[in-house]
């Protein structure tokens, strides 16, 4: 016989972790279902004799080239391994992938048992073993296609990543991008649907990573919303936003915000107005930003609130531990902020806890840790518990690095914990 249920604890105080624990929502296995950051084993109902594909990824799930190559095989189905590697940035790369791929470089990819490096060399050599995904990479279409995505980043790089504009210089920038994304634009509004060559294709998935980024880096750096700006773009996002596969993958404003400097050797601010509030908004919500939401257009799921609550708890360890408060430290402002994400509201936590709070806050990571709309419920729900602070509700966690992500080192959330933390 099950023992009975705890009594959950007063509405004024902060749950325990068996009764969080009870109100999480199941984590279902991560091979199965839709397209998620956390699996290691996509087969899409076949037996697992049948691969013939490992891919290699970051752990962090950020990568935009993984993003492409993963893109394409969720939505071919094709089965396939997932080996995690850890990017620079984040921390030391593993020793058994420089054995194997001598560069660092990701993506890589074992096709029967051939490796192949760079990910439009490995989409080509997918299509070549399962057949494209629309037309293929080498069709005319798609060549010209590809040269515009690569001028549309340039662009995009020469107005995010160059320090000390004036303001005729950062105008001049950003015509340039405009010109390109308007490029983009008439490339889209060529056919009667909202992707580039009818229904999805490789051509689209050559562009997701990096438009992705764009229109989160821009709103962040230089107040400037691509998605409001240019309606056949937020069409193509919104379409995109229809797809599990996508979804799966998808990152968020904040995350992309402060994960680009390190990889793109810096992304400098405009220091507008527009671009300041924004910022803000962005690093500290409420969440959406804006209405319309310049985000997604996808209306938040039933259960975010608890999904969140279920990754937290399965990361419980080493999140009290990397905390600088320490795991007795942060402990009940963990519970204490838990506690409002999922009854809502928000509690008073311990005196001197908002700065750690806050870095949770900062280091929640889309799609790596959860869904976009988990983590902005997790977010706010920290700064709402953070701003109670009795001592000092406006105190700062450290700042954010930004010449590497060294906080973000995914090795100890790998890593069996030496013990097992009891839920009382």
């Amino acid at each position: 016989m099950s023992p009975p249920a705890p009594a959950l604890a007063k509405p004024d105080a902060a749950l325990s972790w068996a009764e969080l624990q009870l109100l999480s929502s199941d984590q279902p296995d991560p091979g199965l279902g839709p397209t998620n950051a956390q699996a290691n084993l996509r087969l899409f109902g076949q037996p697992e004799n049948a691969l013939r594909v490992t891919l290699f990824r970051d752990h962090h799930a950020w990568c935009p080239y993984c993003q492409k190559v993963w893109l394409w095989l969720e939505e071919k189905q094709i089965p396939y391994r997932i080996r995690k590697v850890t990017m620079f940035c984040y921390g030391e790369k593993e020793a058994w992938f420089k054995g194997l791929v001598p560069t660092g470089m990701l993506p890589a990819l074992q096709l029967d048992g051939r490796l192949i490096t760079e990910s439009d060399r490995i989409l080509e050599a997918l299509e070549r073993a399962f057949g494209s995904l629309g037309p293929a990479m080498g069709d005319p279409e798609v060549l010209q296609l590809r040269q515009l995505e690569r001028l549309l980043f340039r662009a995009w790089c020469q107005w995010l990543c160059a320090a000390g504009l004036g303001p005729r210089q950062e105008a001049s920038a950003q015509a340039a991008f405009g010109q390109m994304a308007a490029a983009f634009q008439q490339a889209l509004e060529l056919q009667p649907g909202p992707f580039l060559l009818g229904e999805l294709s490789s051509a689209d998935l050559v562009f997701v990573p990096y438009v992705e980024r764009m229109a989160a880096s821009l709103a962040y750096y230089k107040g400037f919303l691509l998605r409001r700006q240019y309606p056949a773009i937020d069409r193509w996002f919104a379409a995109l936003e229809q797809r599990t596969t996508y979804l799966g993958t998808q990152s968020d404003f904040h995350t992309h915000a402060h994960d680009l400097p390190p990889q793109m050797g810096g992304c400098y601010a405009s220091g507008s107005e527009v671009q300041r509030q924004l910022a803000a908004r962005i690093d500290r919500g409420p969440w959406p930003i804006e209405a319309p939401d310049p985000e997604t257009s996808q209306a938040e799921p039933a259960h975010s609130a608890a999904v969140a609550l279920g990754r937290v708890l399965k990361h419980r360890a080493p999140i009290l531990a990397r905390n600088p408060a320490g795991p007795a430290g942060f402990d009940l402002p963990l519970r204490t902020a838990l506690t409002a994400l999922i009854r809502g509201g928000a509690l008073p936590p311990p005196p001197g806890s908002a700065a750690s709070l806050r870095y949770l806050r900062d280091r929640i990571s889309v799609p790596r840790d959860m869904p976009l709309h988990a983590a902005r419920r997790l977010r706010q729900a920290l700064e709402a518990t953070a701003a109670l602070d009795p001592q000092d509700g406006a105190l700062q966690g450290p700042a954010i690095p930004v010449a590497h992500r060294r906080d973000q080192d995914p090795q100890p959330f790998l890593q069996t914990p030496p013990r097992v933390l009891p839920l009382a």
